[in-house]
């Protein structure tokens, strides 16, 4: 089974993960986790941390000549902002982040014990280990890209600048929404069986774990809710050369849980990001006393950050998916098995 563990705070010593269940024998290269690393820390928004921080993965375990061998997988990303011990404390929660529930949560009178688990930061981790199993997908053929849909309500990359740079000017913040889109999936990842096997639940709960994300959508869910069965349900097709098909992907590409062989799509919606420059009223959990909201260094906005996490979210998933399909100890007997599937269904 594969899954993974992270650890780490936003100005601790390091992220840290754990992969396990990753076939041996796949070539891992490091750069292309770096690269993933690099373009989560890119995007229209970002803050100062992204200039101090430049994200390079450390894989401490799980290889051997550049090659897994069966064994967890260690990943290690160093903070340059390594500062936690040094920080002040921090008693005026911010509306919208975790500070107060975390202090309700733990009985805290630090709230900064909270937020620094609850950052965003921690998604370095998860991009890292997304990255090693999109590797695994691209051996299958199997890709998975995202794009920015909405910013603030606009959806022009020149709007969308200025709509920055106006919120960032009032000392206020901006969400959004993306989309991800893995092609080239074959029909039958996932189950109907039961809930927790359905794989359009698990990537709306990966989706959903990710920081400052509010609602998910599986293709045009929320669109084809107002509509008639006949105008949304994507008609079946054959033909030798094609197998079954569709020319509609309402769906995005899961029916009861399961991958039907077009792409799957999948939409996440962010909040604007909790720390505002120009802070909302709170109370002081020690003196009970009304003020402002602390004041954190912080993302205008990081809806395209977002995203990326999101891919990486989306590649666990479906490596877990695949494996749990196809099975193996090894990327070779994978491998076997999918092709043998693969022969098997053509024949369907």
């Amino acid at each position: 089974m594969l899954r993974y563990l992270t650890a780490g705070e936003s100005h601790g010593k390091c992220l840290v993960a754990i992969l396990e269940g990753m076939v041996a024998g796949l070539k891992l290269d490091k750069e292309e986790i770096n690269h993933q690393l690099a373009r989560r820390q890119a995007g229209v928004g970002r803050g100062a941390r992204m200039k101090i921080e430049k994200d390079k993965v450390c894989i401490l375990s799980g290889l051997r000549n550049k090659k897994t061998i069966g064994s967890p997988i260690a990943l290690e990303i160093e903070n340059k902002d390594f500062s936690i011990n040094r920080l002040t404390s921090i008693t005026k929660p911010r509306p919208g982040h975790a500070d107060l529930a975390g202090g309700l949560k733990f009985l805290t009178k630090d709230l900064r014990d909270c937020l620094e688990r609850s950052s965003a930061r921690e998604t370095a981790a998860r991009v890292a280990v997304g990255s090693i199993c999109r590797i695994f997908l691209k051996r299958f053929g199997i890709n998975i890209t995202s794009r920015l849909l909405m910013l603030g309500g606009v959806h022009s990359k020149k709007t969308i600048t200025q709509k920055i740079k106006e919120a960032k000017k009032k000392g206020d913040t901006l969400g959004g929404a993306f989309e991800v889109v893995a092609k080239g999936l074959p029909a039958g990842l996932g189950s109907f069986s039961q809930y927790d096997r359905r794989l359009d639940a698990r990537l709306a709960l990966a989706i959903m774990s990710i920081q400052a994300v509010k609602a998910v959508e599986i293709g045009e869910g929320i669109k084809i809710a107002e509509k008639l069965g006949s105008e949304v349900h994507d008609e079946v097709f054959y033909s030798k050369k094609d197998g079954f098909y569709r020319r509609t992907n309402n769906a995005g590409g899961l029916e009861g849980g399961v991958t039907n062989g077009e792409p799957v799509i999948i939409k996440g919606y962010m909040k604007p990001i909790s720390t505002l420059s120009a802070p909302l009223a709170s109370v002081d959990i020690k003196t009970k006393k009304p003020c402002k909201a602390s004041i954190e260094r912080h993302d205008t906005s990081a809806v395209e950050a977002c995203s990326v996490v999101a891919e990486a979210a989306v590649c666990f998933e479906l490596a877990r998916g695949f494996l749990e399909k196809f099975g193996g100890d090894s990327i070779l007997e994978a491998t076997q098995n999918y092709k043998q599937y693969l022969k098997a269904s053509s024949k369907y």
